[in-house]
C-alpha cells in the first residue's frame, strides 16, 4: 500500500483555488476538494473549520496572492506609472485566478478574522501609499482608493460574467478608465495649488 500523500492548509488552498478557477466558486464543497486531493472528506477537519472555515481561508489566501501581484506591480513605479501597473495587476489576477478573485469577496469570510482584516489593510495601504505621491490629504487618499478599487473590481466583474458584448479591445477600455481616472487626480491636486 502507498504511503498517504502528506496535507497541509497550502495544499489544501492550491487544490481549492484550481477547483474554484475552473468550475467556479459555488462548485467548491468538502466533498469536492476531499475528492480531488484523494483524501476523505473528514480529514479536512484537521485543517479547516467546516465549509465557512476553507472559504474564510481561502478569500485569505486569494488576498494574500492579490497583494503579491499588486506589490510587485508596484515596485520601482509611481505616480500615473505605478497606477497603470497596479491595474494591470489586479486585471491580471482577475482573469488567471477567476474563481480565487471571486472567493476574495465572499460576505461569509469572517471579517473579524484579523488575518483577513490584516492582509485587506496591506492591500488599501498599498494603494494609498503609492496615492500619496500625487500629495494627497489621506482622508483624500482613502477616497482615490475606494475610486480606483470600484474601478477595477467593477470591470473584473462585469468582465468576468460576459457583461462586454461589444467586441472592442477589454485592455484599451481599462487604460481609458485608468487614465480618466487619473484626470480626475491630476485635477484634485491642481485645485490644492
Amino acid at each position: 500500500m502507498a504511503p498517504k500523500a502528506k496535507i497541509d492548509l497550502n495544499t489544501i488552498l492550491t487544490a481549492a483555488t484550481d477547483i474554484v478557477d475552473t468550475d467556479g466558486v459555488h462548485s467548491l464543497t468538502l466533498a469536492t476538494l476531499a475528492k480531488k486531493l484523494k483524501i476523505r472528506p473528514p480529514s479536512l477537519y484537521n485543517h479547516v473549520d467546516g465549509l465557512q472555515g476553507l472559504q474564510g481561508a481561502l478569500a485569505i489566501y486569494g488576498l494574500e496572492e492579490l497583494y503579491k501581484h499588486l506589490s510587485q506591480a508596484a515596485i520601482g513605479r509611481s505616480k500615473d506609472e505605478a497606477i497603470h501597473a497596479i491595474s494591470k495587476a489586479y486585471m491580471s489576477f482577475a482573469r488567471t485566478h477567476p474563481g480565487l478573485y471571486e472567493a476574495t469577496l465572499w460576505a461569509n469570510a469572517d471579517l473579524n478574522n484579523p488575518e483577513f482584516n490584516h492582509i485587506s489593510s496591506k492591500i488599501v495601504d498599498l494603494v494609498v501609499r503609492v496615492l500619496q505621491a500625487y500629495d494627497l490629504e489621506d482622508e483624500e487618499s482613502i477616497h482615490a482608493s475606494r475610486g480606483l478599487r470600484s474601478i477595477l473590481h467593477g470591470f473584473a466583474s462585469l468582465e468576468q460574467k460576459d457583461g462586454f458584448g461589444i467586441p472592442i479591445d477589454l485592455d484599451v477600455s481599462i487604460d481609458l478608465i485608468i487614465d480618466t481616472f487619473l484626470a480626475g487626480i491630476h485635477k484634485m491636486k491642481s485645485q490644492k495649488t
